[in-house]
């Protein structure tokens, strides 16, 4: 039987950041691979910023989620909110009018058939 590992163990981990970040900002997914400071009632917040940081930096992101890479039959965009596929094959993004169960949040673009890199929430 063969075994899976997280790619972040839950805690900090890292990403680029695609504005100028302050410690301690709540902080979004604004593109594949990227964070930026949150907006108002943002659906995508991954956690808080553990430092300052320039664009194009790399920023520690403070989460408690672990963060995963699945298989994604559809295709996702960084920020999706995410949900189970059927018999656990991977994930997928909820779509507008759908009640999916909430399992996480695309860090990472894909297309169909492609691996996102995922935050657990």
């Amino acid at each position: 039987m063969a075994d899976y590992t997280e790619v972040f163990a839950g805690g900090p981990f890292t990403s680029q950041a695609s504005a100028t970040i302050t410690a301690g900002q709540l902080l979004e997914v604004s593109g594949s691979g990227t964070v930026g400071p949150a907006g108002a009632a943002s659906t995508k917040v991954v956690g808080l910023a553990g430092h300052d940081a320039a664009s194009g930096a790399k920023v520690t992101v403070l989460s408690d989620g672990l963060v995963f890479e699945s298989a994604t039959p559809t295709g996702v965009t960084a920020g999706d909110v995410l949900s189970a596929v059927a018999a656990g094959a991977g994930v997928d993004p909820i779509g507008a009018g759908a009640f999916g169960t909430r399992i996480g949040i695309a860090l990472t673009t894909a297309a169909a058939a492609g691996t996102t890199r995922w935050l657990f929430k």
